[in-house]
């Protein structure tokens, strides 16, 4: 690879180490910035968009207005009760000046331009956690493929230093990116959120055939893939739901590049950011499914010799 390769950017929002449900092993995780779906459940709103985005600890906040004296954009000001405002209608610019002069640590400046050969070093920092597990690098986001070229450069420098690489992907991209990233990824975690297009359109702003059919090209063309879906109740749980999923599958049921059917029960972790963005959350209710709920649906899936795990974190 020509070294000017290892020096396109690509733009991060964090990266976690030691972790242990995106793929086999121990593996680091690179969340790319920028999403094309816009699930109403999404646990990292603040990877939906490439831009810079200002997250905002309203109970951390003294109201000192040092941060609103530094941005450059204004973005930063002062409410008629002395209180600290962010005006959402301004770009943030990502200097970080605000959250180097902050020292209640209210603000954090999400997303970060890095070279790859800059994440590439960082990424080989565990490899003898990788090579000890049978770990590796898993590339998600937001999405990762929002971001092809520079997805497809670090996933062929990972290849280039032997390492394992894997990627999650919602599959909503063009089957030429697919093509072009598939021959560096030793694993995709592909998720199906919804087999239903209008209800899929509903729940993430997209349909879904373009994404059903990656996933086809991609199990016809014996690449390993690893199916995830999100249960979430009232929103792809219902028996036509779960039926209509075994019936994708059921024809890639012996092919030995199908690894599993992984199911991802619905959760709230991520509901204190979109506060922290200035958004509003909109699963309203309950959404979350009983342990017997969930049993059934993975021994639903098992009877017709899917291997489907539910992964309880």
């Amino acid at each position: 690879m020509e070294n000017n390769h290892l020096e396109r950017k690509a733009r991060i929002f964090n990266v976690q180490k030691y972790n242990m449900y995106d793929g086999p092993g121990v593996r680091t995780l690179i969340f790319f910035q920028g999403c094309p779906l816009r699930c109403k459940w999404c646990a990292n709103p603040e990877g939906l968009e490439k831009r810079y985005r200002v997250m905002f600890k309203s109970n951390n906040c003294i109201d000192c207005n040092r941060c609103k004296d530094v941005c450059p954009v204004e973005i930063h000001g002062v409410s008629i009760n002395n209180t600290h405002t962010i005006d959402r209608t301004k770009q943030c610019i990502g200097c970080r000046k605000c959250e180097q002069e902050c020292n209640q640590e209210a603000l954090k400046i999400v997303g970060e331009d890095k070279g790859i050969s800059e994440l590439l070093k960082v990424i080989e920092e565990d490899r003898t956690f990788y090579e000890m597990s049978g770990g590796g690098v898993t590339l998600g986001g937001g999405e990762v493929l929002m971001q092809p070229e520079a997805a497809i450069n670090l996933l062929m420098a990972c290849k280039n230093v032997g390492l394992n690489t894997a990627i999650e992907t919602c599959g909503y991209t063009t089957l030429d990116v697919i093509e072009k990233a598939a021959d560096y990824v030793d694993l995709f975690l592909f998720d199906i959120k919804q087999i239903d297009s209008d209800k899929h359109f509903h729940w993430t702003g997209v349909r879904n055939e373009r994404i059903l059919e990656n996933l086809k090209y991609l199990l016809e063309n014996k690449y390993n893939v690893e199916v995830r879906v999100p249960l979430i109740k009232g929103v792809n749980t219902e028996s036509i739901d779960i039926e209509n999923l075994i019936k994708f599958l059921l024809p890639y049921k012996d092919f030995k590049n199908l690894k599993g059917v992984d199911l991802l029960p619905y959760h709230k972790m991520g509901v204190n950011k979109y506060e922290q963005l200035g958004m509003d959350y909109e699963m309203k209710g309950e959404f979350q499914l009983t342990n017997d709920e969930l049993d059934q649906i993975e021994n639903l899936i098992k009877k017709y010799d899917l291997h489907a795990r539910v992964i309880r974190h």
